[in-house]
């Protein structure tokens, strides 16, 4: 990654540190029940957890009180902040070790041992060497063990507008910040009331954004912001992984939409 990227880089951590007020039961139940969905025995009690770009902690959390051993790491010092006040609110230090620490960094990686359940939720399109990270988190999965991603979907020309949008974010003074999020959003709340209006429901990705606990306004920064920004489609994930002895066992794809491909792969036991 070049310098101009590095300085252009979104405060992940600090615009989590910002949602963690709002961090309540209700928003750990959702969170958990999310996990929950994906998981063949609704348990993971005795087994590692590891979440790649942990954010605000919230997953992490969440694989606590389904009885994980957990292991989080983020290269943001906000976010892993967060993740030590969550750990420190909920008293589960001796259930969650926290790191900081680059999914880029291959000497970091290799003291981490390999999990049964390897999560990383929208993250690593972020680094700016998507291939790279996704290969180096496959690594960590245990033979058997579980990848669980999410990868921001190739739209082709629209998702080279979004780039230009997070790039000029970056690139720009708060009050340009500010009104991008606010133009944005009011984007995406007229989409979503016209899609409501032909199909009588709410939107998918609100929807899919409460049921993992998260907040809208924190995400809509997070979408408006999230630079670096790389996209694929979903075949290629999935051959990518394939070529690694994973096999597809969940996919769950946004369509033409602007959201993120969800995949649950396992990897072949040797």
């Amino acid at each position: 990654m070049g310098d101009g990227e590095t300085q252009e880089r979104f405060a992940f951590g600090k615009n989590w540190a910002d949602f963690l007020s709002l961090v309540d039961e209700d928003r750990i139940k959702s969170s958990t029940g999310a996990l929950l969905e994906k998981l063949p025995d609704n348990d993971l009690s005795g087994l590692t957890f590891l979440d790649v770009g942990s954010g605000s902690g919230l997953s992490s959390l969440a694989a606590c009180r389904l009885g994980a051993r957990v292991t989080s790491f983020d290269a943001d010092d906000e976010a892993v902040e967060c993740n030590m006040e969550l750990r420190r609110r909920y008293a589960l230090a001796n259930q969650w070790r926290i790191l900081q620490g680059s999914v880029l960094d291959e000497q970091f990686l290799g003291t981490l041992g390999q999990f049964d359940y390897v999560y990383s939720w929208g993250v690593l399109h972020h680094t700016g060497a998507m291939w790279t990270a996704i290969d180096n988190v496959a690594r960590l999965v245990k033979p058997g063990g579980v990848l669980w991603l999410a990868i921001y979907n190739d739209q082709g020309l629209r998702s080279r507008v979004w780039h230009a949008i997070k790039k000029t974010y970056n690139r720009s003074p708060d009050w340009i910040r500010h009104l991008l999020v606010f133009l944005v959003g009011l984007y995406f709340r007229l989409r979503s009331t016209a899609a409501a209006l032909v199909t009588l429901h709410g939107s998918r990705t609100d929807r899919g954004m409460r049921s993992r606990g998260m907040s809208r306004h924190h995400d809509l920064v997070d979408w408006v912001g999230g630079y670096p920004f790389e996209v694929a489609k979903p075949e290629e994930v999935f051959y990518f992984l394939k070529a690694r002895g994973f096999r597809l066992e969940e996919l769950k794809t946004c369509g033409p939409g602007f959201a993120c491909n969800e995949f649950v792969a396992r990897l072949d036991a040797e």
